[in-house]
């Protein structure tokens, strides 16, 4: 397929710049794949659709405060410095992404925090890409510590044209995160309250964690027209011997296998037996999911609305089938659905 397909108009007005007051009271949009019906619904109602032993899959990664904002020695110029990856915990080494990166050359010294936190770059990686040594004295959980005091959460550029709130240290973190290392949140997941998962529990759904460590390649402009020849960027994954138990287990009793979100999605088609099974996995994927694409591991999904010529939006479309999904987008655009990271969700059953 081709990027131009993936192109839409999204009034402005519908992407959201915050999220509901409850995680769990955003809008709903119900589409049934087999009928093509569409129901409209709140998100606390995804529970009439499931019955127990269905099999929900969770990503647990949890995001870290990973955007920085410093300047430049000498000039004093200001930069933004975004965290991207952990490289050495002795030697203080981080992969990041600086802007303006034209100005930012090996050897450069970057000050944070009034210098409470100064970095020297000393590899290119890419045309924004550096790696940065911080220069610290002091011990691995101090330096950590001032760190995160120095950084916000990396909310998406669409949102990021407000000012960052403090709840939004609270909303742009899934209830269920444990494992850090996300530069970004694994959204779906974001309309859990605890009050659902309870009432999902009481009904007996089944909950599976799988890790993906969202990186900032999700949200990548795609420079390519032909879709086959975009490289995607490789995230660190995880999928347990107890979820594949589960979900090949749901599986054989053909139960329900939901996906909470395209990472989700990504996770689990990046590990499949021959026989179209999970199978336990720990390591890299550099999945990229677009039409057509014959899906081996869930058979329904929750997704946000996903906003035009992104990886997420493409990878929505390789589970329902491009048609369909943007026949569903039309309607939800009609019915001023809200877009984007703290927008609504849509549920394909």
């Amino acid at each position: 397929m081709k990027l131009s397909q993936f192109s839409y108009k999204l009034p402005e007005e519908l992407v959201a710049l915050h999220p509901t007051d409850n995680r769990d009271e955003s809008r709903l949009l119900v589409l049934h794949k087999k009928t093509g019906e569409i129901e409209h619904k709140l998100f606390k109602d995804v529970y009439h659709y499931f019955s127990d032993r269905d099999l929900m899959i969770f990503n647990n990664t949890k995001v870290f405060p990973a955007r920085l904002y410093g300047n430049k020695e000498k000039t004093g110029a200001k930069i933004e410095v975004f965290l991207l990856r952990e490289l050495n915990k002795e030697q203080f080494l981080w992969d990041v992404l600086v802007d303006p990166a034209r100005k930012i050359r090996i050897g450069n010294k970057l000050f944070f925090g009034d210098e409470l936190l100064v970095a020297e770059v000393i590899d290119n990686t890419t045309s924004r890409g550096r790696t940065v040594r911080f220069l610290y004295d002091g011990d691995y959980a101090t330096f950590k510590s001032d760190l995160y005091s120095l950084g916000e959460m990396p909310l998406p550029k669409h949102i990021v044209r407000r000012e960052i709130e403090p709840t939004d240290k609270d909303r742009y973190q899934t209830i269920y995160a444990k494992e850090e290392g996300a530069v970004a949140a694994p959204t779906a997941g974001l309309h859990f309250s605890r009050e659902l998962l309870k009432r999902l529990e009481i009904i007996g759904i089944d909950f599976g964690y799988i890790t993906l460590h969202v990186g900032l390649g999700n949200f990548r402009n795609i420079e390519v027209e032909d879709l086959t020849k975009h490289k995607a960027d490789s995230e660190e994954i995880k999928i347990s011997e107890e979820v594949v138990k589960l979900v090949n287990e749901a599986k054989n009793k053909k139960r329900k296998v939901c996906a909470v979100g395209t990472t989700v999605l990504k996770t689990l088609e990046s590990s499949v037996t021959t026989t179209g099974h999970l199978k336990t996995y720990e390591g890299w994927t550099n999945k990229f999911l677009f039409p057509p694409y014959d899906i081996q591991i869930p058979n329904c999904m929750i997704s946000n609305f996903h906003l035009p010529k992104t990886i997420l939006l493409m990878s929505v479309a390789a589970f329902v089938g491009y048609k369909e999904l943007f026949k569903a987008y039309d309607v939800a655009i009609k019915e001023k659905y809200r877009f984007g990271t703290y927008g609504d969700a849509m549920l394909i059953i």
